[in-house]
């Protein structure tokens, strides 16, 4: 069934049917929902903890460290990290603050593509909305390519560990790739599954966090001084600047606290979804902090040879962490296992996450094929097209690595800067509307919420600017940084499709409000 309205791709009847429903059968949620112009087509099976499971399992910080280590121990090393996390810890916090501040006041499953369509000047309202929920969705897939690629290139790495002989090629991982997203595939075609399968999760991350915590220093035989972790700068990508060097790395640290805004495009499947998602967002920033800082601390004491992670044959600088560490194979490849479940976890909350946008964004026909991705399958509760869609979308994202092995740091940066694009535009959005003009939510910081729209603005135009520079020098057609070019894509997409398509038939701020007012006087004279 669609669940909005589209001139042109989606059935006009279908919204006014479900809007037309008895008002006083609703509860306060749904109600709320329907004067946005929405139906309430998804069950809200979440709890508090359920949605903090399924928003740090995507970001889940100390992951994010391991996985993309390969680009801050050569740009930066140590101190990168262990000082780059707490500068990220703070930029983290004024985009949590930005999002929960939306999220309280407007709790949509669109999230920041509806925030902006209903915050902006009503000329620019639609585009504003339509260049977001593009950016966002766009983040998302790029998102779970990363995870996905990182998941397999560990397990590759494991076989490579094992296997001395053995040399890895892009398609190994490729293939890896393939399977890991498929798994995550499936545990998000049933929606009863979900809310579960986010505690398990969030228990999955915080033991394997926990249980690698303790053996690494606890194992090694070596441990190094306090300079080496705190006061050891590396600079191995060959700029000859340090500053250019050290922002390079930032992506390493950024990566762990990207797609903070999770937890509200959950917003329709949890009650009170003004309380419950700014606490899933603040606590997945609080969390990732505490466990990537210790974290990273501990493994870094516990090198013995940091050169030997940047040039190891398995690719994947933990795992050869855990190897110096451990001296033994087998124990490396159990805490790299450990590492793998918990990135299988990250990927299927990614999936979850993907699959609401672009449901979502298709219900006001802000997709090709709105009215197909808009459909909710009843018998398993989930818009499983649009997930489907997204998910055959990451296996063709993947093939990007067959052409370069650098193509991981691409789409890490595509993941970190399209997201924080579609963060900046509906905040722009609501600076210019006046922030004393909107409608408070239950979290609303007044001051501090203003200083941190600005912080996440700034720091939106530097790493647009900045994240595009090659992670190494010299440059080359395998190492260079192709995320402008995937910049280029994207914008050519967005305004062929808005011109063809969405100009004319895009569900935006008026004809909702339009037809919100229309329904609900309509029940009220009846």
């Amino acid at each position: 069934m669609s669940t909005g309205k589209h001139t042109h791709d989606i059935n006009p009847a279908s919204i006014d049917d479900n809007l037309n429903a008895d008002l006083k059968s609703l509860d306060s949620d749904a109600l709320a929902l329907a004067q946005m112009g929405y139906t309430q087509d998804l069950k809200r099976n979440y709890t508090w903890f359920s949605l903090l499971g399924v928003g740090f399992s995507l970001t889940n910080s100390w992951w994010g460290i391991s996985a993309a280590l390969i680009t801050g121990i050569s740009s930066g090393g140590p101190i990168q990290i262990v000082y780059g996390l707490i500068f990220f810890a703070l930029i983290s916090t004024c985009v949590g603050i930005s999002l929960s501040e939306l999220a309280s006041a407007l709790p949509n499953a669109g999230g920041q593509y509806f925030w902006a369509n209903e915050l902006a000047p009503k000329r620019y309202a639609n585009f504003a909305s339509y260049l977001t929920g593009w950016f966002a969705w766009a983040g998302s897939l790029f998102t779970s390519a990363s995870v996905a690629l990182a998941t397999s290139s560990a397990g590759v790495g494991c076989w490579q560990l094992s296997h001395p002989d053995f040399v890895i090629k892009p398609w190994h991982v490729y293939v890896g790739y393939l399977f890991i997203n498929a798994f995550a595939f499936v545990w998000n075609c049933y929606a009863r599954w979900l809310p579960m399968v986010a505690q398990i999760s969030l228990f999955t991350s915080l033991t394997s966090f926990f249980v690698i915590l303790v053996t690494v220093p606890a194992a090694a035989n070596t441990h190094q001084g306090a300079n080496f972790v705190f006061a050891n700068f590396v600079n191995a990508t060959g700029w000859n600047q340090n500053g250019i060097a050290f922002i390079v790395g930032l992506i390493n640290t950024n990566y762990a606290f990207a797609c903070l805004d999770c937890a509200t495009h959950l917003a329709e499947e949890v009650h009170r979804p003004e309380r419950q998602v700014p606490i899933a967002i603040m606590g997945t920033v609080a969390i990732g902090f505490v466990t990537s800082w210790f974290f990273s601390i501990a493994q870094f004491f516990s090198i013995s040879d940091l050169a030997d992670l940047q040039v190891t044959s398995t690719l994947v600088p933990i795992l050869q962490l855990f190897y110096q560490a451990l001296g033994s194979t087998v124990g490396a490849i159990v805490l790299e296992a450990m590492f793998m479940a918990t990135g299988i976890w990250c990927l299927v909350a990614s999936h979850t996450w993907q699959s609401r946008l672009c449901w979502s964004f298709a219900r006001d026909g802000g997709l090709p094929g709105s009215k197909f991705l808009s459909h909710v399958d009843r018998k398993v509760d989930v818009p499983l097209r649009a997930h489907s869609a997204s998910c055959f979308i990451v296996l063709l994202l993947g093939l990007l690595y067959l052409g370069s092995y650098t193509a991981f740091n691409s789409m890490v940066t595509a993941c970190i800067v399209l997201l924080y694009i579609s963060y900046a535009i509906p905040v722009i959005c609501l600076l210019i509307k006046g922030r004393d003009n909107v409608r408070h939510g239950p979290f609303w910081l007044g001051p501090v919420g203003l200083f941190s729209n600005i912080v996440l603005l700034l720091w939106t135009c530097f790493t647009l600017i900045m994240y595009s520079f090659p992670p190494v020098r010299p440059v080359v057609a395998g190492n260079m940084n192709y995320v402008s070019a995937v910049y280029g894509v994207e914008v050519i997409i967005i305004v062929a499709d808005w011109f063809i398509r969405g100009k004319r038939g895009y569900r935006g701020q008026s004809l909702r409000h339009e037809e919100v007012d229309a329904h609900l006087t309509g029940e009220i004279v009846q």
